[in-house]
């Protein structure tokens, strides 16, 4: 008994250690995956770790902390709550931290005086009442888009440094003093992490807008373009093949709260590459807007099984599919290099148009097509997708029309085209002379 006893615990034991080590093996995976999928955190962690490291000297050193005393602990916790994976994230941050503290410390100054105009009976009173009419008011603004979408952090701050200044005035003689180093700490952790996340690896958010928006687009081609593959019997849903793009676009339903996010952060950002100040941010949004839109019918039709494809109207099903992928791409491409979208967009558009016009006409004309689609139970998914994909063309045509208007706002360029022009072959006895054109005022020809 004792020795199965002694074997049991054993076995147990070694059962824990395994599932403890599978475990730590899994996180490891997890840890490293996370820092392979965006090497940026990496920095980001490293940067935070160092400001924190150097505000804490106001600990260390004994000539800074006989300047500021217990008060340098709210440098090392701005640092904590202000310093955020991007620039205008934490610039956001810092700014709303520095103005609310030193409005709040302001105005709670003038609270306690006011106060102490009324004697010691009345002091607690006005006191009591003036924080409660600014963080009703206060509180009440945090309700307004504007207030919340930039200021909410501000706001916040604004009404806990004013509640802590005006109550703690009631009691400490020394309020200036306590107000001057709360604010000095709070402004100097904010700099530097500032400073520390302009100058160390830089994360914009701005930039990350910029690719999302181009790579949401970029899915929409993708699903759409599979879908015509799919449609055309390129790619059957009975060969096992991969047929991953009906989830690319799911990707792009959930990235409203990305986008404004990203959106709010790059307004507090400097002038940064090519991206200026007053870049139009809110196009960004707006076209982010419309692909959702388009991402939601791309959603349905991806929930549509087909199992004839009447060949009647196959040709243009597939054709409306490839080419609204193919603009999509197109714009994709152009976001991406900040470039004005090329006429190519509107090539492919009006080929999805004309496939939508000629489906139109095979539904009404051709009397034969529920025969051909054996039956009611096949017609109808056919009509829906037909239906789905001349909705998919006025979101794709929407989608260029926003992207055009934010090419003209930011300024993007004009694409450069490696090769443009006329070859000629030009017979000249033995020797072939080719004739390249690039404009009417510029002939350059080569021999070989």
């Amino acid at each position: 008994m004792e020795t199965t006893s002694a074997t049991n615990h054993e076995k147990t034991r070694s059962n824990l250690f395994e599932n403890v080590k599978v475990r730590l093996m899994e996180t490891a995976k997890n840890t490293k995956k996370i820092g392979e999928d965006d090497p940026r955190r990496i920095f980001h962690s490293v940067k935070v770790g160092f400001t924190l490291t150097l505000v804490s000297l106001f600990y260390y050193f004994r000539p800074l902390y006989n300047g500021f005393g217990q008060a340098g602990m709210w440098a090392i916790l701005t640092v904590v709550v202000v310093f955020e994976f991007s620039v205008g994230g934490t610039i956001s941050k810092s700014l709303n931290r520095g103005g609310a503290t030193l409005l709040a410390g302001a105005l709670g100054v003038g609270a306690e005086y006011l106060a102490n105009l009324c004697g010691e009976r009345g002091e607690p009173i006005v006191l009591g009442l003036l924080v409660f009419i600014l963080a009703a008011v206060s509180t009440f603004t945090r309700f307004i888009p504007n207030v919340k979408r930039r200021y909410d952090y501000g706001v916040l701050i604004f009404i806990l440094t004013f509640s802590l200044v005006a109550v703690s005035g009631a009691r400490i003689s020394e309020i200036m003093e306590l107000a001057h180093q709360r604010l000095s700490t709070i402004l100097i952790g904010g700099a530097t992490c500032i400073v520390v996340s302009l100058c160390i690896y830089p994360v914009w958010a701005g930039q990350d807008l910029h690719h999302l928006i181009a790579s949401n687009i970029q899915n929409l081609s993708a699903s759409l373009q599979g879908f015509g593959n799919e449609f055309g019997d390129v790619v059957s849903s009975k060969d096992g093949r991969d047929k991953s793009y009906h989830q690319i676009h799911k990707s792009v339903l959930n990235s409203k709260a990305t986008e404004e996010s990203l959106a709010n952060f790059a307004w507090w950002e400097p002038s940064h590459g090519r991206f200026k100040f007053n870049h139009p941010w809110k196009l960004y949004l707006n076209v982010g807007s419309i692909v959702r839109q388009c991402a939601c019918q791309i959603e349905t039709l991806s929930g549509c099984t087909i199992n004839s494809k009447p060949q009647k109207i196959q040709p243009s099903c597939v054709k409306m599919s490839m080419e609204c992928g193919k603009a999509l791409k197109e714009l994709s491409t152009a976001i991406k290099s900040m470039w004005i979208p090329s006429s190519a967009v509107a090539v492919h558009l009006n080929n999805s148009k004309a496939a939508a016009d000629e489906l139109k006409n095979i539904m009404e004309n051709y009397s034969s097509l529920p025969s051909e689609a054996d039956g009611l139970q096949e017609i109808v998914p056919i009509l829906v997708v037909a239906s789905i994909l001349i909705d998919i063309i006025k979101f794709v045509e929407k989608i260029a029309v926003s992207v055009n208007e934010l090419s003209q706002e930011a300024g993007f360029k004009q694409p450069q085209l490696l090769h443009r022009g006329i070859v000629k072959p030009i017979n000249d006895d033995d020797q072939v002379v080719v004739e390249i054109v690039d404009t009417p005022e510029r002939k350059k020809p080569l021999r070989n």
